[in-house]
């Protein structure tokens, strides 16, 4: 009787490994089985929009699944944030996380949000966004000396747009309020497409950006970038001098990187970060990001988590928290 039992076992296991044998898509290492979401938070037309829909378009040909984004606005960039952290970790949804801007609200602690960057899987950094300060092509205002000399002698007076408290713009401008004792009157926006809206318009005296999010509108002769908050002039923007050469010591940036939920598990991690590294190191995905002013930069691993927790802790040096 034992021996019929275990021939029967034996019968039922070699029939289970001929299953998995035909239908080798049906476990884990199938991933993905189904499109992904990429959650923006921020508005269409942004510079975190932009870079999304150059990532979802050349990463769906590498998984051979759709990835499709989807705009969570509103809350700082936390309603799309916490919609990273509060998804299932099976990697179906992804998302990118904006540097310095995620660490404000959790760092607050009047506001007390209860996310980290423990809430997060963090996988991979895309992309690298020089902060810029730029005006209307017929602002009076041809450099960023001549935007401070201003201020000093008219406080409060000038507009400028940011795009939420602790923001890369914000902390931007708060940096040069304080190397040059002058006070902006700062704009909060939702996004970088009505902060130009309204800079065009001649409602607000400057705009708060980044590079990728002015490159079209300098060339056109609509904007004039004043600065460049880089360490060295941008590739996008040679003929901009940078903060530092006219005399102010800043140099911000946003960097733009990709996240999922925590305990996503390792393999299912592994390759995504995989896909995502043979995306951004692709020529064509690389031309592509350079015709909109992008500058990709790839950090991750150990790496990434170190480059997040350094800038973590420099946001609160400077906003007191």
């Amino acid at each position: 009787m034992k021996t019929l039992r275990w021939a029967t076992r034996l019968i039922i296991i070699a029939l289970l490994i001929g299953l998995v044998s035909m239908f080798p898509g049906r476990g884990l290492a199938a991933y993905p089985e189904k499109g992904l979401t990429l959650i923006v938070a921020y508005g269409a037309g942004g510079g975190t929009d932009t870079t999304a829909r150059l990532l979802a378009a050349d990463l769906s040909e590498v998984l051979g699944q759709s990835v499709t984004v989807r705009n969570v606005t509103g809350g700082g960039g936390w309603n799309g944030w916490g919609t990273i952290a509060r998804s299932r970790p099976d990697g179906y949804t992804i998302g990118y996380i904006n540097l310095p801007n995620m660490f404000t609200v959790y760092l607050d602690k009047r506001i007390g949000r209860p996310e980290s960057l423990n809430s997060f899987t963090t996988i991979i950094n895309h992309v690298t966004d020089p902060c810029i300060w730029a005006v209307k092509a017929d602002s009076p205002f041809k450099s960023v000396n001549d935007l401070i000399t201003y201020a000093k002698a008219n406080p409060g007076e000038l507009s400028i747009t940011a795009h939420g408290n602790g923001s890369d713009d914000h902390v931007a401008i708060l940096s040069m309020q304080e190397i040059t004792g002058t006070g902006f009157k700062i704009i909060h926006n939702t996004s970088t497409a009505i902060s130009k809206t309204q800079v065009l318009g001649g409602h607000v005296d400057v705009l708060g950006g980044n590079v990728s999010e002015v490159v079209a509108l300098a060339k056109k002769g609509e904007l004039r970038v004043l600065g460049v908050m880089s360490e060295q002039r941008s590739e996008f923007l040679p003929q901009v001098s940078t903060f530092r050469e006219q005399g102010f010591d800043s140099v911000w940036a946003v960097s733009r990187g990709i996240a999922a939920p925590a305990d996503l598990p390792a393999d299912i991690r592994n390759k995504i970060t995989t896909s995502l590294e043979k995306v951004l190191r692709s020529e064509e995905h690389r031309a592509k990001a350079a015709t909109l002013g992008l500058k990709i930069q790839i950090i991750t691993g150990d790496a990434y988590a170190t480059f997040l927790k350094n800038m973590e802790q420099n946001v609160k040096n400077l906003m007191g928290w």
